[in-house]
């Protein structure tokens, strides 16, 4: 390909990150060996930093640098509100709308049988720990409109069902298929606000 092992290497690690194909790799690369010391060099160090500080929230699953994270630890929040999101990813595209300002729970992925994924592989835990608490009072279920996420969101409102809270899902603008991380703001800003009974 016309670099040496390093730039292959490169190339290499960015092809396996999600949206970059060979050429989009190759692309990125060349623009970071164009400009090393204003693009590369302080890419280097942030991933650096990143590795060594970001944690997995253990309240809700989100990933900061500290641990409860921001967002678990802002008092301002309504502590009566839940929504359950499938991914980081999904958490911070609710987040960016800013018309949630209650707290969330990731579940780290879907029930899925064919790929080994069953009810023990959710991150729950936390959130019963919460329900024990007595402080919630509505349980939003915003997982994305797939098979899985159907399934899962059955499970789930059989799961909550004892607990005597109030079970919603965000309502309309979410496509068949579709995964709450590539919805646009206004789309997840109106699927929460017209949120139904799950």
């Amino acid at each position: 390909m016309g670099g040496g092992p390093e730039i292959e290497r490169l190339i290499s690690l960015f092809g396996k990150l999600p949206g970059f194909g060979p050429r989009s790799a190759r692309r990125a690369v060349l623009s970071l060996l164009k400009q090393p010391h204003s693009r590369m060099i302080p890419l280097a160090n942030a991933l650096e930093q990143a590795a060594k500080m970001v944690k997995t929230c253990s309240s809700c699953g989100n990933l900061d640098s500290s641990d409860p994270c921001q967002i678990c630890n802002d008092l301002n929040r309504n502590r009566e509100l839940i929504c359950i999101v499938e991914t980081v990813g999904d958490l911070w595209a609710l987040e960016k709308t800013g018309a949630f300002r209650g707290y969330y729970q990731v579940l780290g992925g879907t029930l899925s049988p064919l790929a080994g994924v069953g009810p023990e592989d959710l991150n729950l835990a936390p959130l019963l720990k919460r329900l024990k608490r007595n402080e919630v009072k509505e349980i939003i279920l915003a997982l994305g409109a797939t098979v899985e996420g159907v399934t899962t969101m059955h499970w789930l409102y059989d799961q909550l069902l004892p607990w005597h809270v109030k079970i919603t899902r965000v309502g309309q603008g979410i496509p068949m298929g579709g995964s709450l991380e590539i919805l646009d703001e206004g789309t997840l800003t109106a699927a929460l606000t017209a949120r139904r009974p799950a």
